[in-house]
């Protein structure tokens, strides 16, 4: 079990305190940032298909 004297201790980790908390907030960034890129794919996606339904019914209804 790992104790720690300080709170400056905890967020050392040992000497890891860079690779442990960075990796902590890039996989933090990484789950905010994805569902906003999903979401915006999303909507990009269903724009162009109804763009291309939509060219497709004027050539079939000439």
């Amino acid at each position: 079990m790992i104790h720690w004297n300080s709170f400056a201790d905890f967020l050392a980790m040992g000497g890891y305190g860079f690779y442990v908390w960075g990796s902590f907030g890039v996989t933090a960034l990484i789950m905010v940032v994805e569902p906003m890129l999903v979401a915006r794919n999303r909507k990009v996606c269903i724009l162009r298909l109804k763009r291309q339904l939509g060219i497709a019914g004027r050539h079939l209804a000439d």
